[in-house]
């Protein structure tokens, strides 16, 4: 996979990225001749080569630094801040790009006139437009690799490079968080290559481009622009202002445009050539004349949709662009539910979501503290207007982002003695049900085992369900069963993080001097019996882990064939007008003999049940109940239960023990 890539000054050399078998990337030179050199080594992973200005070397970013992050929720190790700036000397009579220094000489250096210096600068000046010409382009291969050189410059987060004739100037970000953004934005660092300071010009980057002198930047920052002087100290940036660019367009041919694109990114990377032994030639010649009667950006997602499902392949999906949609009503919610009081023509609060207040996303404006509203108050009026029979409380709850709502409540329809709660509304309650739902069913398994069971929902395999995996597995990991329910499952990819840390076997025990508590080895460890609850919703990388959590033979699935689509996507950025196109890329799942598995056919459940409509309605789940009856069988059977610590051994001679 050809990930990045970079000329030589004069063009006689092409410094390329391409994946090793082992998935560590390596770094390749290609030249005019048609000679490609791998000239990293292929045990490390290397990245992003750079031809610095006077062709003497070839930067690149290399992961090297070993110096591991452990978690704080189980001893267990990240890389993190592993990334370092590093240089091919390319000639074998090259120096060195950090040669050591003379402080007594730099400083004789530093004393020489005002004049001289001038004189130096004004040359340099001269000799430096003849330095495009005068670059000597000539690598010699023959024991590239060991002529590197690290960059005086800390292993970080790295990840852009780029070189100029005094400068390297690179990014950093802080490690990747799922679901969280990490401590900073990124920052463009400048390090000088004559004094060998280092300086952040930038912080707060979205994006960023050099000028084809490499003096400028320009950054874009919170939808604005400025340009920075790369030698500059960054406080001189110019701004861009951008608010009388305007540009006509014709949509017909946008559209046209669009069509085209799209049909090349399949074409160039659908994730089989034969295109699952389609005509994509054909199919093209089916559809493009269809733009014609084209209205509107929904129309061509519509005709773009029709002709990408023909490959009969899940994740084909084309969406977004100028759909031209007006912007939403924000509506400030309470987590609460209303009824109307007939009677008394008055709204009242018929129920509210206890949620958790501990986290943001679970936070449930009325329960929290200070706030003096109960199930049954009467809402007497919403932001000063009163709320009566006849109107809507969610028409008065309309609201700018992030204002507080006023509420005037009372135990009875009257505004005599009212009083006054300031409330901090949510944008969203769908949290909240997640919540309540989640939270039942946990407390439902615990009821109906005698507290022996644990519940673990897992809503995605990407950020929601990794925080709530983590959140809600350790903590039942002394259990003697726990059911894994991934129905509804989104996909994502983290699912063999979760696979790996189920299937964790204890292979033995330990116990501390003040603990009553019996340890596991390895740490974290789950010693109990599983079953999974699998449904015809549980899609893309939660198919994946319903087939490896039966390949692993952690225990039954119970439910439905789960969807069938785990060819995974890549998005190689928007079309023209901002629409995604993601394209089938990479086969995510195929057996030990490399034969393809699930697309297409989904994951049959060992277990099959279905929640029919009546018990749902009745509030049922009989996919839950026979997980738990599954699981208790084999927990009644033979427990598995950790021993408890045994009696202290006695290592003394008899005569040297205690009277």
């Amino acid at each position: 996979m050809q990930r990045d890539y970079a000329w030589s000054v004069k063009g006689g050399y092409l410094a390329y990225t391409l994946n090793e078998e082992n998935q560590q990337p390596s770094i390749f030179v290609w030249t005019v001749g048609g000679k490609s050199v791998r000239v990293t080594d292929p045990l490390f992973g290397e990245a992003n080569p750079t031809f610095s200005p006077d062709g003497k070397f070839l930067y690149f970013l290399g992961a090297r630094e070993w110096a591991p992050q452990i978690s704080a929720v189980e001893f267990n190790y990240a890389a993190n801040r592993n990334v370092g700036i590093f240089a091919l000397t390319l000639q074998k009579d090259g120096p060195s790009p950090f040669p050591v220094q003379n402080d007594e000489a730099k400083a004789h250096e530093d004393g020489d006139d005002a004049g001289k210096d001038k004189s130096k600068d004004e040359k340099k000046s001269k000799d430096d437009k003849k330095d495009d010409k005068a670059v000597n382009e000539r690598i010699d291969f023959d024991g590239l690799a060991a002529r590197l050189t690290r960059a005086p410059i800390d292993a970080d987060n790295i990840q852009s490079l780029a070189v100029t004739k005094k400068t390297i100037v690179y990014s950093i970000s802080d490690g990747f968080y799922y679901g969280r953004d990490g401590r900073f934005k990124p920052q463009i660092h400048v390090f000088n290559l004559k004094d060998r300071k280092d300086k952040t010009l930038v912080e707060n980057v979205d994006n960023a481009a050099f000028s084809d002198d490499g003096e400028k930047l320009l950054v874009e920052s919170d939808k604005s622009y400025k340009v920075y002087d790369v030698g500059g100290d960054g406080k001189d940036a110019k701004g861009i202002n951008l608010s009388g660019l305007t540009m006509t367009r014709d949509p017909q041919q946008e559209f046209a445009e669009i069509f085209r694109e799209v049909w090349r990114r399949y074409r160039d990377y659908f994730y089989v050539p034969n295109m699952n032994g389609y005509d994509w030639k054909a199919l093209r010649a089916k559809y493009e004349p269809q733009l014609k009667y084209v209205g509107d950006r929904s129309d061509l997602n519509y005709l773009l949709g029709q002709m990408v499902a023909e490959l009969n392949n899940s994740h084909s999906y084309v969406s977004g662009g100028d759909l031209k949609l007006p912007k939403k009503p924000n509506v400030a919610l309470l987590g609460a539910r209303f009824e109307l009081d007939k009677s008394a023509g008055r709204y009242r609060i018929k129920s509210i979501m206890p949620g958790e207040n501990d986290e943001e996303r679970y936070r449930s404006p009325l329960t929290e503290v200070g706030i003096d509203v109960h199930i049954g108050d009467y809402i007497i009026a919403i932001n000063g207007q009163e709320l009566l029979a006849n109107d809507n409380p969610y028409r008065l709850l309309q609201t700018a982002p992030g204002q507080p709502v006023e509420l005037r409540v009372n135990s009875k329809p009257s505004i005599e003695g009212a009083r006054s709660v300031l409330v901090k509304p949510i944008a969203s309650e769908t949290a909240l049900k997640y919540h309540a739902w989640v939270e039942h069913n946990r407390r439902y398994v615990e009821q109906q085992s005698g507290g022996k069971l644990g519940y673990l929902y897992i809503p995605d395999m990407g950020g929601d369900g990794i925080r709530e995996f983590i959140k809600w597995f350790y903590p039942q990991i002394t259990k003697q069963g726990l059911v894994v329910d991934v129905r509804n499952n989104g996909g994502g990819n983290v699912s063999p993080m979760i696979i790996e840390r189920l299937a964790r076997k204890v292979l033995g025990t330990n116990f501390d001097r003040n603990s009553s508590v019996t340890g596991t080895y390895p740490g974290q460890a789950f010693h109990g019996y599983m079953a999974a609850l699998i449904s015809e919703s549980t899609a893309s990388d939660g198919d994946i882990f319903s087939y490896m959590f039966k390949k692993a033979g952690l225990g039954p699935t119970i439910g439905k064939r789960t969807w069938g689509g785990t060819v995974g996507i890549s998005d190689y950025g928007p079309v023209i007008d901002g629409g995604q196109v993601e394209v089938p890329e990479f086969v995510a799942i195929a057996d030990l003999d490399g034969n393809f598995h699930v697309e297409g056919e989904g994951v049959p459940p060992d277990i099959d049940v279905d929640n029919d409509v009546l018990s749902t309605i009745q509030g049922k789940d009989p996919q839950l109940d026979r997980a738990i009856a599954e699981i208790m069988k084999k927990v009644q059977a033979s427990p598995m239960i950790l021993p408890k610590r045994q009696a202290d051994p006695i290592k003394a001679p008899a005569d040297m023990r205690p009277k």
